[in-house]
């Protein structure tokens, strides 16, 4: 306990520079403003601002890019309650009694609900990110190449497990997104795969171009396409806090759908989404009255905005601790660690505390200062959202293309951007989550990676992956997610749900 303690003094003298709070307040703000706009989401925003850290030092970097990602989980919350337009998927669920109660004239306690669930949950997880990293980066250390190995096809097999829909459409995807990893120069023999004799593949497809039309043009074409199905805008006629019995319903689903956020968060290929879902099905379950749901019950709102924060945060443990991301907004904080020279992994504790610590200490920061900046700019909110989306999505385009031009001043990377968005527009037109795509192309090299040296190690024998104990153990229970959601009874569950 000592050690922890002393840990948080290191990771709070850091965080609380005046520089560091600069970049968190900024980063919150800029997540928030991008995240309130219809139709973009924690990955687009993280993407869209990512060029913006490129020439910070690296802790406050990824303090600032944190900031930016609670920033626009909140920002798809308050879009949900008060236009019945989720910002991001998560926050689909929080549309059902949020808007409701916005009707009814409370909207704000919902906003109100929903910022003091995700403050709850983002400072209960904060602590978990604390206590358990340093403990799974310990266990890290005992793996070698081939455990690597194992982890990743793990963490690949649960991004199908829990992508919704067609299995085979989420294999389809994270086979597409490996072979894009695999475009470029090949590191061992020097050699051109996959090029076609074009310079700008000559370095790989990037990950944030790629991210950025998948997540970001994409969802703009997507809205605009769909603008004369948006909801009515909210008035606020009530008192900004919530009543006593509101609090006394929304506590303890708080509390469950934090439990159940960091429990679903953690595992590979999770996210936000799923825990949403599940701590609202929970509660619908659990309640005297279920029929209350989606008529503006309190629970309604808190459960899933608590679960949803709570899983979001938790993605940090394993990719703080192993360096694999587990859901696409992860990706790309691992993306943006590399580019700054930071190699994610059990060795990042060790060798850079003042880095981990820090980031950890300005989550607790960062998730205050976004409920004390939002409740206050509720009415800003509602002014921004009454702006006529033919104002917006120019801007937001600008705004990627500068961002993307940024990263190596050419002209290239915004026709991967555009190349990105078209395909994205297409496979969210097929009902193909672009989610594990990405997930692909930043674990593909990994997986190349480890792969060889294992081999190499092993020299040339394929049963090192199944003689070492963790590796087959992790790939025995990655079989066993595969098989289990190939059952024909699961495959059809999982494609009624998606309907």
């Amino acid at each position: 306990m000592e050690a922890l303690l002393a840990n948080l003094l290191t990771g709070f003298t850091v965080a609380v520079t005046p520089t560091n709070l600069a970049l968190c307040l900024t980063g919150c703000l800029l997540g928030t403003l991008v995240g309130v706009l219809p139709g973009l989401g924690p990955t687009a925003t993280v993407a869209m601002l990512m060029p913006v850290t490129f020439s910070l030092e690296p802790t406050g970097a990824l303090i600032m890019l944190a900031g930016v990602f609670y920033g626009s989980q909140y920002g798809g919350s308050t879009t949900a309650i008060l236009v019945n337009l989720p910002g991001e998927s998560s926050s689909v669920v929080t549309c059902l009694d949020g808007h409701a109660m916005a009707r009814q004239g409370r909207a704000g306690a919902a906003l109100a609900i929903a910022a003091l669930a995700s403050l709850f949950a983002g400072t209960v997880t904060t602590a978990a990110i604390a206590l358990g990293g340093p403990a799974i980066a310990s266990i890290a250390l005992l793996f070698q190449s081939a455990d690597y190995v194992a982890v990743i096809v793990l963490g690949l097999v649960a991004a199908i497990v829990l992508a919704h829909g067609s299995v085979a459409k989420a294999i389809a995807m994270i086979v597409l997104g490996i072979f894009l990893g695999l475009v470029g120069t090949d590191l061992t023999s020097g050699e051109q795969r996959y090029t076609f004799g074009i310079d700008a593949l000559f370095d790989g497809v990037g990950f944030v171009p790629v991210a950025m039309g998948l997540f970001g043009l994409s969802e703009v074409m997507l809205n605009l396409e769909a603008r004369a199905a948006s909801g009515d805008l909210a008035r606020l006629r009530d008192r900004l806090w919530p009543t006593r019995a509101d609090v006394r319903q929304a506590a303890p689903a708080t509390v469950r759908g934090t439990l159940l956020g960091i429990a679903l968060g953690i595992l590979p290929g999770g996210g936000s989404t799923i825990p949403s879902f599940a701590a609202y099905s929970l509660e619908k379950k659990l309640a005297r009255d279920p029929a209350r749901f989606g008529r503006g019950a309190v629970e309604g709102i808190a459960a899933p905005e608590a679960a949803n924060n709570a899983g979001a945060q938790a993605g940090f443990i394993p990719m703080l601790a192993l360096g694999l991301p587990p859901n696409a907004i992860m990706a790309l904080m691992v993306g943006a660690m590399m580019i700054h020279g930071i190699q994610p992994g059990p060795q990042i504790i060790a060798k850079q505390p003042e880095l981990f610590w820090g980031l950890v200490a300005s989550m607790w920061i960062g998730n205050l200062m976004l409920v004390v900046l939002n409740l206050p700019m509720i009415g800003l909110w509602v002014r921004l959202i009454e702006l006529p989306y033919r104002w917006l999505f120019p801007a937001i385009i600008v705004f990627c293309c500068i961002g993307v031009y940024s990263l190596k001043n050419a002209a290239s990377e915004i026709v991967i951007m555009a190349v990105a968005g078209l395909v994205g527009y297409v496979l969210r037109k097929l009902d193909c989550e672009p989610a594990p795509l990405l997930l692909g192309l930043i674990l593909g090299p990994m997986l190349e990676e480890n792969f060889r040296r294992a081999l190499s190690v092993s020299g040339g024998d394929f049963s090192v992956f199944v003689t070492r104990p963790i590796s087959a153990t992790l790939l025995a229970f990655s079989a066993v997610l595969l098989a289990i959601v190939l059952l024909p009874a699961v495959r059809r569950g999982r494609e009624q749900l998606r309907e």
